[in-house]
């Protein structure tokens, strides 16, 4: 088969998991990590963007069958695509954290519920669970999560604006409600009030635990996305997550229940720039990282998921994915030695690592597979204008890795630094065209402020991952990686002040 006939029926799948749920399986690597969250030792599953996070939640509502052989339920609290659940808690967030833990408890009870319900749970408590937030109109017969969201925390507001306890009125004569606003309270009701009919929010999960004792199941709760839901407001966001985390101890008193929260690594890190008296409970978690082996891994799978390859070259797939050593051979087959030759130049594997890792020094699986997909476009047009085929089965010239990489630069700046840190983007733009090495006096020539403000700001591009700082600690110089320099067109060298 021609090289270009070839090349244009391959795919390397595509970098944001949610976009290929049914193709994960065929090339996703299942790490120790996987094995442990997949066998419920983990529940809080920390990564950095782009490593995998949302791929591991989507993996995990695709094995859903799977799961139920092993009397797990798996209940998705967000939608794998679209506009988030959450987007309405921008613009109408709760007042509070505890607010928030309330709006969070009913949310995840219902949706409880509703999976139960799917599933003919029929005992005594769950009768009761569903009465309870029938009567509360939350639990309806097609499950809106959007509306669900929407409903709960009205009611919420309603039960802690109430000028009466949990929502309930007294007749002074009787002691018995008079009126009220749902049978749901937030405190746990007296007996009397218990006697005709109330519950509190808590008493909905022992009611929820006792119905799947009784049928041998457990059920997991599953929170992803939870970085774009509240993107536009670090304080919304920590009050969001911090009041999520003490419901997720909360719900450790039950042994069957259980959330299972994903999240990156810097969104973790500001929740706790406040005291946090809970983090000091909060042990099943994993800090999923990738190292060499692992990434090569990666790309071996997107490569042998093209029966193309796999038929040209008479490759075992098994036997190769079983190997590590198979994996590097079959790479430098598929791949060119070098991108830069020279005895003091990286090979092409390390060379895409380390131009696609950012100032953290840490490499995502998602820019190194929107690498390989850019590699693929360049080559397939750098053929088309004429040039010459790749020797023996090697899929790329060395030529178009370069290029490949400005795709994927400029790609991350638009869509991860812009999108997200609108606050930072003048400075950043700034740094177009400038040297990758800066200094506090550089910067503040570049950016026009004065050397306090200018120390914030590099900070603040030091979080984001954008600069590496390093040197002296009254005299840092601040270093872009290579991921964002095309992006910016920026200049290799260091800055000088006196320019």
């Amino acid at each position: 088969m021609k090289k270009l006939e070839m090349l244009k029926k391959l795919h390397f799948g595509a970098q944001v998991a949610e976009d290929e749920s049914k193709e994960l399986t065929n090339y996703f690597v299942e790490t120790h990590q996987w094995s442990q969250i997949s066998a419920g030792k983990i529940d809080i599953i920390r990564v950095e963007k782009g490593a995998g996070k949302s791929a591991i939640y989507t993996l995990l509502l695709t094995q859903e069958d799977d799961f139920f052989q092993k009397n797990i339920l798996l209940v998705a609290a967000e939608r794998l695509r679209g506009a988030t659940v959450f987007k309405d808690l921008v613009s109408d967030p709760p007042t509070s954290e505890q607010e928030f833990v309330w709006l969070w408890k009913l949310y995840i009870i219902t949706i409880i519920a509703q999976k139960m319900r799917d599933f003919s749970m029929n005992t005594p408590d769950a009768r009761k669970l569903y009465g309870a937030l029938e009567e509360a109109k939350l639990l309806e017969p097609e499950l809106d999560l959007q509306g669900l969201l929407r409903s709960a925390l009205r009611l919420v507001r309603k039960l802690m604006s109430a000028d009466f306890e949990g929502g309930v009125e007294l007749d002074a004569n009787t002691g018995l409600p008079s009126a009220f606003i749902s049978k749901l309270t937030l405190k746990e009701p007296t007996l009397d009030l218990k006697n005709s009919g109330f519950n509190s929010i808590d008493t909905l999960f022992k009611y929820a635990s006792s119905a799947l004792n009784s049928h041998k199941y457990s059920v997991w709760v599953l929170l992803d996305r939870l970085d774009v839901a509240f993107s536009d407001s670090h304080s919304l966001e920590a009050n969001a997550l911090r009041a999520l985390l003490r419901v997720y101890s909360d719900l450790k008193a039950f042994d069957n229940i259980f959330l299972k929260i994903f999240l990156r690594e810097d969104i973790w890190k500001r929740i706790f720039e406040r005291a946090f008296r809970e983090a000091s409970h909060i042990n099943n978690y994993a800090l999923l990282s990738w190292d060499h082996s692992a990434l090569l891994n990666l790309l071996v799978r997107r490569l042998l998921s093209n029966s193309v390859i796999v038929q040209e070259m008479q490759i075992n797939s098994d036997e190769i994915l079983g190997n590590s050593e198979s994996q590097e051979e079959l790479f430098r087959q598929l791949f060119p030695k070098q991108v830069e030759q020279g005895p003091q130049k990286p090979t092409t594997f390390n060379w895409m690592v380390s131009r696609c890792a950012d100032a953290s020094q840490s490499t995502a699986p998602r820019e190194l597979i929107h690498l390989l997909n850019s590699l693929l476009e360049k080559e397939i047009a750098r053929l088309e204008k004429g040039g010459a085929a790749t020797p023996n089965h090697q899929l790329f010239d060395r030529s178009v890795f370069k290029p490949a990489l400005v795709t994927v630069s400029k790609a991350r700046i638009n869509q991860n630094l812009y999108a997200e840190h609108p606050d930072l983007r003048k400075y950043l733009a700034a740094l177009e065209k400038e040297k990758t090495a800066q200094k506090i006096e550089t910067l503040s020539k570049i950016w026009a402020l004065d050397h306090i403000e200018t120390a914030k700001v590099a900070d603040a591009l030091v979080e984001i991952g954008f600069f590496e700082k390093r040197g002296l600690k009254d005299q840092p110089v601040y270093w872009v990686p290579f991921l964002y320099r095309d992006g910016l067109e920026m200049v290799q060298g260091s800055a000088d002040d006196e320019d």
